[in-house]
């Protein structure tokens, strides 16, 4: 099974729950004169489709080196390649980093584990795999079965600094699947921007940045989808212009199945070890980097809208778009004021 399965075998992501909606290339950008619009497409992760845009002066064409930052990329927290650097430390218990993403990786999931109290915890595995939200078939454990997982979710007990990193409890394991993509749309955005591009959106499975403008100073454009569109024809509630920032989505509606008359989500408390249960049907979340944003909208569907808004009023950089059930077979959403200027009509 390849890194993309996995990790989204993971499900704490509905794939694409962003409905990419850009404005593909004009005229101006089809002529031999002025800078023209690059559009790159692919697979990475195993299944997961990227897309990729930017404009160029010289039309350049970087899919060989991008698809080769992503199979590094992989080869470095791929839980499913033997060798891999984070398949190496789950089998040891200690590692000293060899690429920088591990050690970027695990820095930014203890700033989001710390700031939201542990609704982030990148050991919460066990728990995910035994409801069955994993690649093996559901255990439906039981209160005592819960107690023994949890002891192994314990994102404290991983020590790192910025040469190794080591557990402090034996069966401790590590998965990114909730902040993988969002890391890597962020490499791959680096790279273009180093290469000197100033306007480009990168989108990998649904997450994604943008930097600079699409066409004439128009903004790049995304949407958020309606979580009561049907699966076969999705729509977007909202659409946002995007620009010099990044944005992910995480949501429960889609993924889940029910039992004995219960509804089970897909996101798992890491606290209490049950699927959660609220009213929050999908957070998306704006950051200065899709890392970030990746994190946070998966913490923010463990912590519901109360305590979602709490986070966002202690960090003023952040901003989201809270969708939830009202109760009476309607929606409602809750928009940060520092992004409402961009939700377009």
């Amino acid at each position: 099974m390849s890194f993309g399965q996995k990790l989204w075998a993971f499900r704490s992501r509905i794939y694409p729950l962003v409905l990419v909606a850009i404005m593909f290339a004009v005229w101006w950008y089809r002529s031999n004169q002025g800078p023209k619009l690059v559009t790159l497409q692919g697979q990475t992760f195993g299944t997961v489709s990227y897309n990729i845009q930017y404009i160029d002066e010289e039309g350049r064409v970087f899919k060989p080196q991008v698809d080769s930052i992503l199979q590094a990329f992989n080869q470095c927290l791929s839980t499913y390649i033997p060798n891999s650097e984070i398949s190496r430390f789950n089998k040891k218990g200690l590692h000293k980093f060899e690429a920088s993403y591990f050690y970027e990786v695990l820095n930014a999931s203890m700033e989001v584990f710390m700031e939201t109290k542990g609704a982030f915890d990148p050991t919460v595995g066990p728990l995910i795999d035994a409801w069955g939200f994993g690649p093996q078939a559901p255990i439906y454990p039981d209160s005592a079965t819960v107690d023994s997982l949890l002891q192994f979710v314990a994102f404290d007990k991983v020590f790192f600094d910025s040469i190794s990193v080591c557990r402090l409890k034996r069966g401790i394991e590590l998965s990114f699947s909730a902040i993988a993509k969002g890391q890597g749309v962020d490499v791959v955005a680096n790279y273009l921007r180093d290469q000197g591009m100033q306007d480009v959106l990168v989108e990998i499975g649904g997450e994604m940045t943008a930097y600079g403008h699409f066409a004439e100073q128009r903004p790049w454009i995304a949407g958020i989808e309606d979580p009561n569109s049907p699966l076969e024809a999705r729509n977007a509630m909202f659409r946002v212009a995007l620009q010099d920032r990044a944005m992910a989505t995480s949501g429960n509606y889609r993924n889940y199945y029910e039992r004995n008359g219960r509804k089970y989500a897909h996101t798992i408390d890491p606290i209490s070890g049950y699927p959660v249960q609220h009213n929050l049907l999908s957070a998306t979340v704006f950051a200065e980097n899709c890392m970030l944003a990746d994190a946070y909208a998966t913490a923010f569907m463990v912590m519901g809208m109360a305590r979602s808004r709490e986070v966002l009023s202690q960090h003023p950089e952040l901003d989201a778009v809270l969708i939830f059930d009202t109760g009476v077979d309607t929606l409602s959403y809750y928009i940060t004021p520092g992004i409402l200027p961009s939700v377009l009509d």
